[in-house]
């Protein structure tokens, strides 16, 4: 099986850097005390995208059935819409 560009670039080191640098950002982004709707968009897509990360590719989901995956994405897109929803609510 040859190994395309992308598959050299996307390993398990490039997604732990990645969950890496946007826990730190969002780590200083609550240290330097930001808020707002923006930031608010910004720290629930990343939490979206790193826990896309996490089920694709540490739960080793990203073979199986499509069933498995829209249970898994559909509940992620349900707490994620939750939370922006009470976000909202709330302002």
């Amino acid at each position: 099986m040859k190994a395309t560009a992308l598959n050299k670039l996307y390993n398990i080191h490039s997604i732990w850097l990645t969950m890496m640098v946007l826990t730190l950002t969002t780590y200083a982004m609550g240290k330097l005390e930001y808020s707002g709707m923006a930031v608010m968009l910004f720290l629930l897509s990343s939490a979206t995208v790193k826990a896309g990360m996490v089920i694709r590719d540490f739960m080793g989901l990203r073979g199986v059935s499509l069933l498995w995956r829209v249970i898994m994405y559909g509940w992620l897109l349900v707490v994620c819409v939750s939370i922006a929803i009470a976000y909202i609510i709330s302002i």
